[in-house]
């Protein structure tokens, strides 16, 4: 294929027998660089199908190449870009040098490398083999030796370390034991301490003392009757006479029931039992008198009993209740529980343990059950301690409480015994009301 040069001389006329073949315009350097002359080729090369054209000019050469080239407004200009400077031009052909340098240097590295390959290496000594090995099985056995040493130490150690935990910890348990032991005996030391001091308060509460006034009164009047059938002064002799005759008076009146209180539902004094729980009656047997008796009579339970075992009422199961009509209408202020003493009982599991004490004031014989219990009223609620005397008074705690002549007691537990329950003497105390018009419970 011809040369767009050679086109353009075949097609133009000719003006010399040698053409130049010149650069065109547009791909010449631009006018930065004006130093640079243009190279003019020569189309040697020869042409057999067609005759040899003559050869153009570089004038002509121009004008058939912008004759064939397209206009200039087709044409896209491609952008000029500065030339770069010398030192950058440098610097890369530099960096290209180095970079196929390298690349030659590890070529013949790896050249040299396969054509002289490494000697082999020797064959281990097998004499130093082996005693690298005996090292080695010598420091296992002394490191194996040492660990079981180490092994024993602590084993020793830890035996040494419990037995003396041990011996610690059992001198610590037996010292708790005992501070336990005398703490507890104190505790109930103290509690036997507070229980008398309670029963000797109660007692004291239960005294009638004389205000000052009033034995002021009673001095006089003792001073007046004894004076009066000497006409002197009274003398001491005669104060020491008068102080044991009230001595003597006061211990009859305690002897004569164990309290030295009045009791209106003592049987003798017109009080009786009128209801109660169903009663105990023991199989017939050798200790049959010692659980109640043979015949079990309620009337028992108001009656003196003398501390003897066995002289109660007893009532089956571990709760029940008695209902006692008093000898005549009282205002209460205690009642009285009994209960045989620890120093000739059998068995104090059969005694009650928490009670409630109602009243009522039962106008006519023929009430009914349904009818009082709804002017029944609690007096008291109390708990009856073994630990305590065999005989406890409770004090009435309700408040504004009137004329009753019936009283009942309930008990909801005993201290063990899951057959019966025995009462051995209920009391009741209190004052006569002043009228006997008010007679009536007032809630």
């Amino acid at each position: 294929m011809a040369s767009p040069s050679l086109a353009a001389a075949a097609t133009g006329p000719a003006s010399s027998p040698l053409a130049l073949d010149a650069i065109p315009i547009a791909s010449r350097p631009p006018a930065a660089a004006p130093r640079k002359r243009p190279v003019l080729l020569l189309d040697t090369r020869p042409h057999p199908a067609s005759p040899t054209p003559p050869l153009l000019s570089s004038t002509a050469a121009a004008a058939a190449a912008a004759a064939s080239a397209p206009p200039a407004h087709a044409r896209r200009k491609k952008p000029s870009h500065p030339p770069r400077p010398r030192w950058q031009t440098a610097l890369s052909i530099a960096a290209k040098n180095a970079a196929l340098l390298a690349a030659l240097f590890y070529l013949g590295d790896l050249a040299w490398r396969w054509s002289h390959p490494p000697p082999p290496s020797p064959p281990p000594d097998r004499a130093a083999l082996e005693g690298y090995a005996a090292r080695v099985d010598e420091v296992e056995a002394s490191l194996a030796r040492a660990f079981k040493m180490m092994q024993v130490q602590l084993e020793a150690v830890d035996r040494k370390i419990d037995g003396e935990v041990g011996a610690a910890r059992a001198d610590l348990a037996v010292l708790l034991e005992e501070k336990r032991l005398a703490l507890e005996g104190g505790l109930n030391r103290l509690d036997a301490r507070a229980g008398e001091l309670g029963d000797a308060l109660a007692g004291l509460s239960r005294m009638e003392f004389l205000r000052k006034d009033e034995f002021e009164k009673f001095w006089e009047e003792v001073k007046g009757g004894l004076a009066s059938g000497s006409g002197s002064e009274v003398d001491l002799d005669q104060v020491r006479a008068l102080a044991r005759e009230i001595a003597m008076r006061e211990i009859e009146k305690h002897a004569a029931d164990g309290i030295g209180r009045v009791d209106y539902a003592v049987a003798s004094g017109g009080g009786r039992v009128v209801h109660h729980s169903v009663p105990y009656e023991p199989k017939r047997g050798i200790f049959s008198g010692l659980l109640g008796g043979g015949n079990p009579d309620p009337q028992k339970m108001i009656q003196p009993s003398f501390g003897e075992p066995g002289q109660c009422f007893a009532v089956q199961g571990s709760s029940g209740f008695v209902e006692i009509k008093l000898k005549s209408g009282i205002i209460p202020e205690a009642v009285t529980l009994e209960h045989v003493s620890k120093d000739v009982a059998y068995d104090r599991s059969t005694a009650p343990k928490d009670c409630r004490v109602s009243g009522w004031y039962d106008e006519t014989s023929s009430e009914t059950q349904s009818s009082h219990a709804a002017k029944m009223a609690a007096l008291a609620e109390f708990t009856y301690d073994l630990d305590k005397n065999n005989i406890q008074t409770f004090d009435v705690t309700a408040p504004d409480v009137g004329v009753i002549n019936m009283i009942r007691l309930d008990f909801t537990s005993n201290h063990g015994s899951s057959l019966l329950t025995c009462i051995y003497r209920l009391r009741v105390h209190g004052r006569e009301p002043v009228s006997p018009g008010t007679a009536g419970f007032r809630a």
